[in-house]
């Protein structure tokens, strides 16, 4: 049950301080000290105290709060309230790695234990654990699969469980993980600690889910801070890929520094290309690349290295970089969640930054192919596990690649292959294995007697699956197509409640400046060519009234001149409206739709996928009985329509001698974040304190106490260095 956020002012009495490796008790300070002293805040953010209040107490906790909300925050500092060591259960070796070397920074004593790991290092680790010289232990939940390894940590005293992007464990949630089942199996055989999930993205049936999967005990609910003031969300509604790359150069020549995410491997490489061509320094990654070159790519570009990073979905989990000034989507994601999750990476410093959607219906076709690979049916599931019987050699196993079996299956979607080999796997039937000096896998019968219509296969819950995800997709485009606030509709989408709109996102700034008034002769028959393909599109006629047959979307793309299949399949390239506005930009006419609809032009049935038609005022104006009034939209100032890129970029910085200081601090900061390791440098400094260094310009680290971002151990360990470079900048720019 959702539950009201409680604060308490006080927390229990219990707290540690850390001294090399081990970690003594020593008498109580209070949480609002101990933020200051190791994480360098002076207070907290958001929820931020009810849920540490609430973990501390040693109650189960259900925490969704966004991305850059602070949630790792929220199981850190209660770790230190409490006897005992802290399980962080974490699902990429590169984010528990951030996360171990941002704490041992800090001076509090973490360590991680996953596949890197030799079994003699794993088993001293644990040996530590017992002994009590962590407060912090990061696992990947494969070490559940062994049983030894969790008889190892019943010796462990535990003072809780935190299970990190916790929608993992559902198979409803955007980024299943079946290792992620075993958690809730091997917290019972620890004798039933307390356990929080944390999430940035949950629906409803994701929340209960994780409940039921982690087997949590009457949790505290917390769903919080959705609402991210600083960043602001646009759609850009474009027609064709010039227009993409048209918005896209423009976003990185005003941001600079961000994350672009295309929807496929081919659609990386050719939108690296075109960063070339631009000479815009880039990292490109996908899951094509080997574990080696990924953790190359990804540290060049969270150590600020490189300031742009094109890339698919695998990139971002472990991505903490707080000065992310812009996410593009170059295409459309396949849930809300997910773009959710991707988009709230930018400015988590608390710095404005922006979140580009680049929305073309047509791209939905990429997300109904990856719905068709991960949604297999029973009948799909029955063919490979009868091609596996006849593919078997006398082990039972068979030794062909992914490819092969889809080639020998007669498909061309080896993902809907890859996934009923999992949904057999899940069964027992099958189970996947390393083949020998080759970088593929193959399948060994587990049971080889059960026959394909033997199949325990529950048909009804596959297709629940695909409904829910096929649903997914359609609130995804009813984002992209809403007129209203973006964040507002976003914080309602995830059950938090809102009243006021956030003032920067497409369609606030569209309202902030969109008084009606009286069109221009040229404007006035745009939009009458624009009613007129409406009306064409529309069932009934002026006499019936009008009746809603399409959607905003085939409407425009017929009056564009669209040569979608579509298109011609409902004959539209026929009719006497076919390509007349497509002089016009597709954003254009998208908003200008929005605005003939609030100014009672055209009616709109609403929901998910709305059809529209013209009202009896709309039939008027397009006759030029009436003359029309409204909101004409600001779409012109973005997406021309002339098919040609803009110019190549080049990046520029300011020139103040204040910025000059701020780079001389940043290179300092790299030298340091390298010395340690190639630490990312945010966990030297963040952006936030480097800049404040530089205006501040302290004379010592006592001084320097005062910035936020800085406590004791920074101000010993980093600020001396950078005193240095302070002074060297004033010795050379005399005042």
């Amino acid at each position: 049950m959702l539950t009201e956020v409680r604060r308490r002012s006080v927390l229990e009495e219990r707290l540690f301080t850390i001294q090399g490796s081990c970690v003594d008790r020593v008498t109580a300070q209070s949480p609002t000290a101990l933020l200051q002293r190791y994480f360098g805040f002076d207070g907290f953010r958001l929820e931020q105290e009810a849920i540490v209040t609430s973990v501390a107490s040693g109650r189960d906790n259900l925490v969704i709060m966004p991305t850059g909300g602070g949630k790792s925050l929220c199981y850190q500092l209660p770790a230190l309230l409490l006897d005992g060591v802290a399980l962080v259960i974490s699902p990429l070796i590169a984010l528990m790695k951030d996360q171990v070397d941002a704490l041992t920074a800090r001076g509090i004593p973490a360590t991680l234990i996953n596949s890197t790991l030799s079994a003699q290092e794993q088993g001293e680790r644990i040996r530590a654990m017992v002994a009590g010289d962590y407060k912090l232990v990061y696992i990947a939940p494969e070490r559940f699969r062994q049983r030894y390894f969790v008889e190892q940590l019943k010796r462990v005293p535990l003072s809780f469980v935190a299970v990190d992007e916790a929608h993992c464990v559902s198979q409803w949630g955007h980024d299943f993980r079946p290792d992620y089942l075993r958690v809730g199996e091997a917290v019972a055989a620890l004798g039933g600690p307390p356990v929080n999930a944390f999430t940035a993205t949950a629906t409803p049936e994701v929340r209960a889910d994780i409940e039921r999967a982690l087997n949590l005990r009457e949790p505290e609910v917390f769903v919080a801070g959705f609402g991210r003031p600083n960043l602001g969300f646009q759609v850009e509604h474009v027609a064709k890929q010039a227009d993409k790359y048209a918005v896209l150069s423009r976003v990185i020549a005003r941001h600079q520094t961000g994350i672009i995410y295309c929807a496929t491997r081919k659609r990386v490489e050719e939108v690296a290309e075109r960063l070339a061509e631009w000479e815009v320094p880039y990292v490109a990654y996908h899951g094509g690349l080997d574990d080696r070159a990924r953790e190359t790519l990804q540290n060049r570009f969270i150590s600020g290295e490189v300031d742009v990073a094109v890339a698919t979905n695998a990139f971002g989990m472990g991505i903490d970089r707080g000065d992310l000034r812009f996410i593009v989507h170059f295409e459309l994601p396949g849930s809300v969640e997910a773009y959710y999750q991707e988009a709230g990476r930018a400015g988590r410093d608390g710095q404005p930054a922006v979140c580009t959607l680049l929305y073309n219906y047509a791209d939905r076709r990429t997300q109904d192919f990856f719905i068709d690979g991960a949604n297999p049916g029973a009948g799909f599931i029955r063919d490979v596990y009868h091609a596996l019987h006849e593919m078997k050699d006398v082990q039972h196993e068979v030794k062909r690649s992914l490819q092969e079996l889809t080639e020998a299956l007669g498909t061309r979607n080896s993902m809907m292959v890859g996934t009923a080999l999992k949904v057999l796997g899940r069964m027992g039937v099958v189970e996947r294995f390393d083949l020998d000096g080759e970088r593929i896998r193959g399948t060994r019968l587990l049971s080889p007697g059960v026959l394909p219509f033997q199949l325990p296969i529950d048909e009804s819950a596959l297709a629940e699956k695909e409904r829910r995800d096929r649903s997914k997709l359609e609130a995804m485009i009813a984002y992209a197509t809403s007129s209203g606030c973006r964040q507002t509709w976003i914080c309602r989408f995830f059950g938090e409640s809102t009243t006021e709109d956030c003032g920067r996102c497409d369609a606030c700034e569209r309202s902030s400046t969109g008084a009606r008034s009286r069109l221009t002769a040229e404007q006035a028959l745009v939009l009458r060519k624009l009613l007129s393909g409406i009306a064409r599109m529309s069932g009934g006629n002026r006499k019936e009234g009008w009746q809603p047959r399409y959607g905003k979307g085939l409407i425009l793309q017929m009056l564009t001149g669209s040569e979608d299949q579509r298109i011609t399949q409902f004959g539209l390239n026929r009719l006497s409206t076919y390509g007349l506005l497509r002089d016009q930009s597709v954003s254009l006419l998208r908003e200008l739709v929005d605005a003939a609809t609030q100014a009672g032009l055209v009616f709109s049935t609403g929901g998910i996928r709305p059809l529209i038609s013209l009202t009896e005022k709309g039939d008027a104006v397009m006759r030029a009985e009436e003359d029309p009034v409204l909101a004409w939209p600001r779409a012109a100032r973005r997406t021309g329509r002339s098919g040609k890129d803009s110019e190549p970029l080049r990046l520029q910085r300011g020139g103040s001698a204040e910025e000059g200081l701020i780079e001389a601090l940043r290179k300092k900061r790299l030298q340091l974040a390298k010395a340690r390791g190639n630490v990312p440098p945010y966990q030297i400094l963040t952006n936030r304190a480097l800049e404040a260094l530089a205006v501040r310009q302290p004379a010592d680290p006592e001084e320097a106490l005062e910035i936020p971002g800085i406590g004791p151990a920074k101000a010993r360990l980093v600020v001396p260095a950078m005193l240095k470079v302070i002074a060297s900048w004033q010795a050379s720019h005399p005042r």
